[in-house]
């Protein structure tokens, strides 16, 4: 079976396993207003929140 021209098929391991360094941007936490670094540029619209915070925030996984 020749796997390379499936439709959907993606290779298994590390996603950014070819990507460089990812470009970090500056954001102050909603919650302890502390200045942090997200992956991804703040639109403005949604809270951004330090690693510590997002804590407690993440979905609870059962």
């Amino acid at each position: 079976m020749n796997y390379e021209n499936r439709g959907g098929f993606r290779p298994s391991g590390p996603r950014n396993m070819h990507m460089g360094p990812r470009e970090m941007h500056k954001a102050t936490c909603a919650d302890c207003k502390q200045e942090t670094e997200v992956p991804f540029k703040p639109s403005g619209d949604r809270p951004v929140y330090c690693r510590e915070c997002y804590q407690n925030h993440r979905p609870k996984r059962y």
